[in-house]
């Protein structure tokens, strides 16, 4: 009777944690399965509310084309082949652009984070430079390089390397120094400690960095583009809009758009493959 009790008792107990993880598991497929869903409703809700804003409010095709002529001005866009050597032009830009910034970044962030005294010593500069609007650069980069794609390069580097470097510092300095007076006590070599306690410590803060980087350097390259340029797709934003082709203008933006999020994507998809033990992945 007593058993008969204790197992009537258990099945009672266990029952609700079954459901509980039973839940989480839904809750946890439901969360990665949000974006998906999410993202075709919004994309509905504004092109909706941005044909509304044309057919009923009355708004001006001039200032705001409608949803369709964008689509028609795209796909005219991509009919042709001058295009296709601009988006390559800003493409090349921003990826060399952000290869300088990731290499340099995290070579100075390395230096800086394990240097204290370098750091103090150069801070004051660091800071100067950061605070400068990057804008103001170009006339200078289009002065000393021409208006080809040295100067858009430089200004890619430049605002993608500040969020990597920052971020490397500070990835190097959150390597704990009990865990590494272990290793080195235990007569672990200076490779080996690099190898299993550093570089592991500060690969997610390198991501962290190359996440905000690469949209930086897409930013970097297009306003170099505007403001100096005679190719790719800043400066067919800037023909789009001297000619007032107000659908094309919206079309190269859309293509600005996707060329960003592919990017981006490129850099989460190599973090996940890269560091799937920590938990800014595991836990997605």
């Amino acid at each position: 009777m007593t058993a008969v009790e204790n197992g009537v008792r258990d099945d009672s107990t266990t029952a609700p944690a079954t459901n509980r993880q039973g839940g989480g598991v839904d809750r946890e497929k439901l969360l990665k399965a949000l974006p998906w869903i999410s993202t075709p409703i919004m994309l509905l809700l504004l092109i909706g509310s941005w044909q509304f804003a044309v057919s009923v409010v009355g708004v001006s095709e001039f200032i705001l084309p409608a949803p369709l002529a964008v689509w028609d001005s795209l796909v005219d866009l991509l009919s042709t082949s001058a295009v296709y050597s601009d988006i390559w032009i800003t493409l090349a830009e921003v990826l060399i652009g952000f290869a300088i910034a990731l290499v340099v970044g995290m070579a100075v962030g390395a230096v800086l984070g394990r240097v204290i005294w370098l750091e103090k010593a150069v801070q004051p500069a660091l800071v100067a430079l950061q605070v400068v609007p990057k804008v103001a650069f170009i006339p200078i980069f289009v002065i000393w390089f021409g208006f080809g794609m040295t100067s858009k390069i430089i200004m890619a580097a430049i605002l993608a390397f500040f969020p990597i470097m920052l971020n490397v510092m500070l990835g190097v300095r959150s390597v704990d120094r009990g865990h590494r007076d272990v290793m080195r006590g235990l007569g672990a070599s200076r490779w080996a400690t690099f190898k299993s306690l550093e570089l592991p410590s500060t690969l997610p803060y390198v991501f962290a960095g190359a996440e905000v980087g690469i949209v930086f350097a897409v930013i970097g390259a297009i306003v170099g583009e505007y403001l100096g340029g005679s190719e790719g797709l800043g400066h067919l934003v800037v023909s789009s809009l001297n000619s007032l082709n107000a659908p094309q203008l919206f079309a190269v933006i859309v293509l600005l758009a996707l060329m960003g999020s592919l990017l981006y994507l490129a850099v989460t998809t190599t973090k996940r493959l890269v560091i799937p033990w920590h938990d800014s992945v595991a836990k997605q």
